[in-house]
């Protein structure tokens, strides 16, 4: 029988993902509904979903995070899960604290920054960055990627244990800036691992964030969904 994906016709990062989304979860690639649990489609990649409970910059659970789930379009998950493999094949595993994002919860980030007497987790999250300028600065935005479903905020780990990047997840600083010069030595090389192996499974970076990538040929570039993750 011929190979349904014939790896002379792609490369080596679409086979995969053809690969993932054919042979570890057929039901969910085939279902028309947008966005999928990613426990679904791999379950060996990590979960922390931070929105969901209060170990974040606002300091509580986020409106639109019903379970302690990541939800991605069917075709970001399945990236992922090519992405799972490259870091797995070099020692690593893949740990993600956010995807989908609802639109409801990016509107709870805006009525949280217009409420600058609300500073509870500043020292934590964004020390050295006036809360008024968080919005202008492009570390939170009105309008977010995550809630069109194919972007993710990640790390990758080693033996259970996330690898050092400089900072935390969400720290809203220019430290966090992907290849800020002013992170050297291992945490430096670690952000450059993180990002050889998104960018070889199909995702851009977000320049600003080390965190934050996104699938570049997102199925949904225009639509921010607003469904509840329940």
């Amino acid at each position: 029988m011929a190979p349904l994906f014939p790896r002379k016709q792609l490369t080596t990062a679409l086979f995969m993902i053809a690969l993932a989304c054919t042979l570890v979860n057929l039901t969910s690639c085939m279902s028309k509904t947008p966005l999928v649990p990613l426990a679904e489609v791999d379950p060996t990649i990590g979960q922390e979903p931070k929105y969901f409970g209060s170990d974040n910059f606002m300091g509580r659970p986020i409106r639109g995070y019903n379970v302690a789930a990541v939800w991605l379009s069917h075709e970001a998950a399945a990236a992922l899960t090519a992405a799972q493999k490259m870091a797995t094949e070099e020692g690593y595993s893949i740990f993600v604290y956010d995807g989908y994002r609802p639109q409801r919860a990016v509107d709870h980030f805006v009525e949280w920054g217009a409420d600058l007497a609300d500073s509870l987790n500043k020292a934590t999250f964004y020390p050295d960055v006036p809360k008024e300028e968080l919005f202008d600065r492009g570390y939170i935005s009105a309008k977010s990627g995550h809630s069109r479903g194919s972007t993710a905020d990640l790390t990758i780990t080693k033996d259970g244990i996330p690898l050092e990047m400089g900072t935390p997840f969400d720290f809203f600083d220019e430290l966090s800036h992907t290849e800020n010069p002013a992170i050297t030595g291992q945490p430096m090389t670690n952000r450059m691992i993180l990002k050889s192996i998104m960018e070889r499974a199909g995702f851009t970076n977000y320049e600003n964030e080390w965190w934050h990538y996104t699938l570049k040929n997102e199925p949904y570039p225009d639509t921010y969904f607003d469904l509840p993750i329940e």
